[in-house]
């Protein structure tokens, strides 16, 4: 499925770059050493109607996409794509466990998600980010680039305080202990002193 052949008459010692002349060989050196496309879907060819994709996640996927928020983990993505005349519906479904490491103790923990997100893609003049749900693309578009989109969407599932799950019933009681209740009212139960009463009725 390569553009081009990348090993030509080379030996087998070793296999240098593509030759100067020739651009869609390069491309094809780029596409199989980086992994760049590996999470594109070509959409000119689709047909209107629902098509259906699959996709591993693996720690070579966060080192392509960033590793500041997460280190790296192991999911399985399914991504149903609707295509109409004017738009295309996207729905995303991606589970597995996230590889974080723990704020109070830098051990390292696994943290599973379950993830379900829907983003629609008009059709447009010029590609514009509208919401979060709906993206414009522009109809000369021939491919759409999802590995960047489900990158944040498991950033966005990560929790603020990330605890091994150890620490959380722990951190769970240390929050609920030492809480004041307060009520908004007089308790309708409670006896008033006489003595107030009089004092009143002198006012």
């Amino acid at each position: 499925m390569s553009i081009c052949s990348l090993e030509h008459s080379y030996p087998k010692k070793a296999l240098p770059g593509p030759p100067k002349s020739n651009k869609s060989c390069k491309f094809a050196r780029l596409f199989q050493i980086t992994g760049v496309g590996a999470y594109t879907v070509n959409i000119v060819g689709l047909s209107n109607k629902v098509h259906s994709f699959d996709f591993r996640i693996g720690d070579g996927f966060f080192v392509q996409y960033g590793t500041e928020i997460l280190q790296g983990g192991d999911f399985e993505a399914k991504v149903v794509l609707d295509k109409h005349e004017t738009f295309i519906d996207a729905d995303f479904r991606i589970t597995g466990k996230a590889k974080l490491v723990c704020d109070r103790s830098l051990e390292p923990f696994e943290e599973p998600m379950n993830i379900h997100r829907k983003v629609m893609f008009k059709y447009g003049e010029a590609p514009a980010e509208l919401t979060d749900e709906i993206v414009i693309i522009s109809r000369d578009e021939h491919s759409l680039e999802i590995g960047q989109l489900m990158y944040e969407f498991i950033s966005l599932e990560i929790p603020i305080k990330k605890l091994h799950p150890r620490f959380r019933k722990e951190e769970k009681d240390d929050n609920t202990e030492g809480k004041i209740v307060y009520k908004s009212g007089p308790d309708e139960n409670t006896d008033i002193d006489p003595r107030w009463e009089k004092l009143k009725k002198l006012k």
